[in-house]
């Protein structure tokens, strides 16, 4: 009896556990077993999908074609241009975002919905060159528009989905993964900072949509990485965040244009013993004042190169771009006091902001 049931039992438990995997890594069976312990949402029996994510964000993503009419003189004759982009509805009357470049000069706009309606009579409420944002404004009511969530937060390693009209191929989902946040040296601003990921953009995508796996925005897609050659840098594409886009759009509506404090310094950031930082793991202490504009405010109140500035209206410039940003939103006219290390001592001097100058 004892030899029958050592042949017997190892065969029977190595089949019960084998019936046990199949169980427990079955999604059917494990939600049967398990019905107190969900399965993503995205996910079914077969696959992963984000096609909620797309029914939700898809039908706020429009296409723009934009033209305009220039005149050679020497020969007095028209040459018609074309631009070929994306926009996404952000309100139900109307209100549409796309790039700047895309709309830039344009003597005409059309404007075509998912659903097939074409707008001809299309308003251009305001731009902003800085961002590469342009606000649109079309005679329409109750339109779809791309789901919004407050609360959320762009994380390196999120995924995303980048929605537009690349190539004039029809709407197209391209996915990826959100590589950097908070990019400014690919911009010629530091008052621009822009999301960095893996989606496809191509001509046509500009201005459209990028969203999160919920279909939430995430930012409004813009252009491609290029070297100093002109090289296309495959993986790297970019976006302007929706933390921005909503401010810019606010200012937009109310101004028709957006307006920045000017300081005109530019500075780098240093340790408390006065040496440059390069890394993300040092802490910055201050700013070094390493360019200034002979004309600006900054100037003009006193403020010198080699100076190292601690705080600007308070704020501690342990975050360079915070303090950035302060001055940028900061209404010209008013004044900044900034607090400062000059020759062993602390000094503490008072700045009236300008506007800052955009071209066109």
């Amino acid at each position: 009896m004892l030899k029958l049931l050592k042949f017997v039992f190892p065969p029977l438990l190595a089949g019960l556990g084998i019936a046990f995997l199949v169980v427990f890594f079955s999604p059917n069976m494990r939600t049967a077993l398990l019905p107190n312990v969900p399965l993503p949402s995205a996910m079914t029996a077969s696959h992963l999908s984000f096609a909620d994510a797309v029914k939700r964000a898809a039908p706020s993503v429009v296409t723009i074609f934009s033209e305009s009419i220039s005149k050679e003189p020497r020969y007095k004759r028209q040459n018609t241009v074309q631009e070929l982009g994306s926009g996404v509805i952000m309100s139900s009357d109307g209100y549409i975002l796309t790039n700047y470049h895309v709309i830039n000069n344009a003597d005409q706009i059309l404007v075509i919905l998912t659903d097939g309606r074409r707008f001809f009579d299309v308003q251009l409420i305001g731009f902003d060159t800085i961002t590469d944002l342009a606000l649109l404004k079309i005679n329409a009511n109750h339109l779809p528009v791309i789901p919004i969530n407050d609360d959320y937060t762009t994380s390196v390693g999120d995924l995303v989905l980048a929605i537009g009209n690349p190539l004039n191929l029809g709407q197209t989902i391209t996915q990826g993964i959100i590589s950097a946040t908070g990019k400014q040296k690919i911009t010629d601003s530091p008052y621009n900072n822009l999301l960095q990921m893996d989606a496809a953009i191509n001509v046509g995508n500009s201005g459209g949509a990028l969203v999160n796996s919920n279909g939430d925005l995430v930012g409004i897609t813009s252009a491609q990485f290029k070297t100093r050659e002109n090289l296309n840098i495959q993986g790297i594409f970019f976006a302007v965040p929706y933390t921005l886009v909503k401010e810019v759009m606010g200012k937009l509506i109310r101004h028709g244009r957006v307006v920045r404090g000017y300081l005109g310094f530019e500075g780098t950031a240093v340790d408390s013993t006065g040496k440059e930082v390069n890394d993300s793991l040092t802490p910055v202490a201050g700013l070094r004042i390493t360019n200034i504009d002979p004309l600006g405010p900054a100037w003009q109140a006193g403020i010198q190169e080699q100076d190292i500035v601690i705080k600007i209206a308070g704020l501690s410039v342990a975050n360079p771009q915070n303090v950035l940003k302060k001055i940028g939103s900061t209404e010209p006219g008013k004044e900044i006091e900034f607090e400062l290390y000059r020759n062993g001592e602390i000094q503490k001097i008072m700045v009236e902001v300008a506007e800052l100058e955009t071209k066109k």
